[in-house]
């Protein structure tokens, strides 16, 4: 847990280190979202499809289609047969390419992919839990839907954590709202 709280202070001096940078140059937007995760691969073997809840920060200067996110995100997957879950906290950071729309265009796609530190938690209903925190890589794409003062967005990524065996793989599909930006 130690290590976990080391990973995700690191995340947070990145992002204020990232947000007093790219203030001068870019708005910050602030989300927060959620939905269900599937697990992929041999992951899908042992943990059933589950739910997670995300923050974010996206820093986009508005002279360029690239920016980045930083964002944190709790999930919660549940043994195939019972008997525990699976709880995870990951913080990314992630390039994001927004492709050119023009002004009266309401569905603006994107594109976004990065890497992070993940730390996933076994909780058996009986015996003792264990952890690991490891690194990981996402890739994905989504959209942004402005509407009066906010953004609606939607996304889907796939996870992939470098754990020791086989690597933990998952998709969580994320519907959310950002304000601030442009």
């Amino acid at each position: 847990m130690k290590d976990v709280r080391k990973s995700l202070a690191a995340v947070g001096v990145l992002a204020l280190v990232t947000a007093a940078s790219a203030h001068a140059q870019s708005p910050a937007s602030f989300g927060l979202g959620g939905c269900i995760t599937i697990p992929a691969g041999s992951t899908s073997d042992a943990l059933k499809t589950g739910w997670h809840g995300l923050a974010l920060v996206d820093f986009k200067p508005q002279t360029s289609p690239v920016g980045f996110r930083i964002d944190a995100m709790y999930s919660d997957l549940k043994f195939k047969g019972g008997g525990g879950k699976d709880q995870m906290i990951d913080g990314t950071g992630n390039i994001l390419y927004s492709f050119p729309v023009s002004a009266e265009t309401k569905i603006r796609p994107y594109v976004l992919g990065g890497g992070g530190i993940y730390n996933i938690k076994a909780k058996p209903d009986i015996g003792t839990s264990s952890s690991v925190t490891k690194f990981g890589i996402n890739a994905g794409a989504g959209f942004d839907f402005p509407v009066s003062g906010a953004t609606i967005f939607a996304e889907a990524r796939f996870h992939n954590v470098f754990v020791t065996g086989s690597d933990f793989k998952f998709i969580p599909i994320t519907v959310g709202v950002k304000f601030g930006g442009k």
